[in-house]
């Protein structure tokens, strides 16, 4: 009896390792942190916009946000912007890459998390929860405050 209740003893201890593996090795969302996060406010009318951050990957592997949520919007997406025959457009994107020890810039005419369909106006200072989720399903909620953001217009002067 006591060689089965050995056997039990070192079975137990090897799934309890296993099981705790994963745990002790980090998941994305404990290895990349989300910096400067914050939402364009959307000019009256709007009912889409989008928000910015920069993912920085402290982590010894490489790490992929696939897809983002917000309870603001009726959809949250991945996307980025392509030059298509001299066209900017929005296309969305099926993850977005953080490099081991690298970041990848949110940023506007670049990747950027899209708030599509806004249930409330969003109003400069106000908080918005996003849950950016990981490849390995672990998860990272950001508070990203909503900013009036001026766009510059360049006009040509004629002499």
């Amino acid at each position: 009896m006591t060689t089965k209740f050995h056997s039990i003893r070192i079975a137990a201890c090897v799934l309890a390792t296993l099981i705790a593996a994963p745990v002790l090795a980090g998941s994305a969302a404990e290895g990349v942190s989300a910096n400067e996060p914050f939402v364009r406010m959307a000019p009256p009318g709007m009912a889409n916009t989008g928000a910015f951050m920069v993912l920085k990957n402290a982590d010894s592997k490489d790490h992929k946000v696939v897809k983002a949520e917000s309870t603001v919007a009726k959809a949250t997406e991945l996307h980025t912007h392509t030059n298509e025959g001299g066209v900017m457009k929005m296309r969305p994107v099926k993850d977005i890459e953080i490099k081991s020890k690298g970041e990848a810039v949110l940023k506007p005419g670049s990747l950027h998390v899209m708030l599509i369909g806004l249930k409330q106006d969003l109003k400069e200072g106000d908080n918005v929860a996003i849950t950016l989720t990981f490849e390995d399903g672990s998860s990272k909620k950001v508070e990203a405050p909503v900013r009036k953001i001026q766009t510059e217009m360049k006009m040509e002067m004629k002499q």
